[in-house]
């Protein structure tokens, strides 16, 4: 009595599996090879330290915009203060109140 045996390829995984016909067990099972994920080390290491400064940089442009937040906001809140000094008796213009 000779066992039959089929070769099958997995859909998801790729993987390749040798499968008794008559039981239904697998005979042998093998996965398919990974690729390597880093190439060349020391190109894989200066892209990172490219990285570094490019974060670096982006925290310090955020670091200066925070400095200068509050005085922005000063300067906004003094100019909007002039002008409802200047108009003291105008009602402010509501659009979801007063739309309707």
């Amino acid at each position: 009595m000779s066992s039959r045996t089929l070769d099958v390829s997995c859909p998801c995984c790729n993987a390749t599996m040798r499968v008794d016909a008559e039981t239904g067990t697998v005979l042998f099972h093998k996965e398919p090879e990974k690729p390597k994920l880093i190439e060349d080390l020391s190109a894989a290491v200066q892209g990172l330290r490219g990285e570094a400064s490019r974060r670096e940089e982006i925290f310090q442009k955020s670091l200066a915009d925070q400095k200068t937040r509050q005085s922005t906001l000063d300067k906004k809140f003094e100019e909007l203060l002039k002008q409802a000094s200047a108009n003291p008796d105008e009602k402010p213009f509501r659009p979801d109140f007063d739309l309707d």
